[in-house]
Parts: structure tokens; sequence; C-alpha cells
């Protein structure tokens, strides 16, 4: 196979993933407005609307499916030859609220603070790599 075979190849294969790397912008993006929106949750469940405990629970259960949702099509992307680090992270993600869901339920508030906070982080610096250009691993244009 010569240089501009495997180059070829290399772009049907970004080509057949890229579908699959939309969907998973779109429910990555899905996914952190809803984990964004937990601690405003949070704050007015603290600062005494006890109403908003069921508000931050329904808000628990998307963020969650919405996490396995991100893993599912980053495993999909995966298998279309896409990069695997959109993977690993929604792994992450999802162990973490995993954890994160039930600190809450036991009330382990030391605990479900800082991992909601490392859990924003995360997506966040997920999604933004996920909607980088490259996220396929094709080279970026020079400016």
């Amino acid at each position: 196979m010569g240089p501009s075979t495997s180059a070829g190849t290399a772009k049907s294969e970004r080509n057949r993933a890229r579908p699959v790397l939309l969907t998973l912008r779109a429910i990555a993006s899905a996914h952190a407005i809803a984990i964004f929106g937990q601690p405003v949750f949070a704050g007015v469940l603290l600062s005494g609307d006890y109403d908003m405990l069921h508000v931050h629970a329904v808000g628990a259960d998307v963020v969650y499916y919405l996490g396995l949702a991100q893993l599912a099509a980053a495993l999909v992307l995966w298998a279309r030859r896409g990069p695997r680090w959109p993977s690993a992270a929604a792994a992450l993600i999802v162990l973490g609220e995993t954890g994160q869901y039930f600190a809450g339920l036991l009330g382990a508030l030391g605990v479900h603070f800082p991992l909601g906070v490392a859990l924003i982080a995360l997506s966040t610096v997920s999604l933004v790599a996920l909607w980088r250009p490259s996220a396929l691993g094709a080279p970026e244009v020079a400016r």
C-alpha cells in the first residue's frame, strides 16, 4: 500500500466516524447542560427550598442517563475506528457519577460536593476536546 492509499483509508475512516462524532457531541453538550444545572438546584435546596430536593434528584437521574448515553456513543465512535479517549473519559465520568449518586443518597456531602466539582470540570474538558476540529485525529489547519 502506498502513502496515498493509507491517507485515503484514514480519510475514509474519519468520514465513517463523523456522524457518530456529531451524535456524541450533541449528547455531551446536553450532558454538560444538565450537569451544570445540578449545583443550581442544590443551591436553591440549601437556601431552604426543600421542594428542590425532588428536582435535584430528577436532575441526578437525567445527568446519569445522559452520561450512559455519552459512554455508548463514545464506544460506537471507537468501534468505527475513532479515537479511544472519549470512551475512557466517558467511562470515568459515569464511574464518578455513580459515586456521586450514592454519596448524595447517603448524605455524604464531604464527598458529594468536591466530586460534583470534579465531574463538572471533567465533563467540560471532555466537551471542549470533542468540539475541537481535531477530535477525529485529523490534523488542524494552520492559521
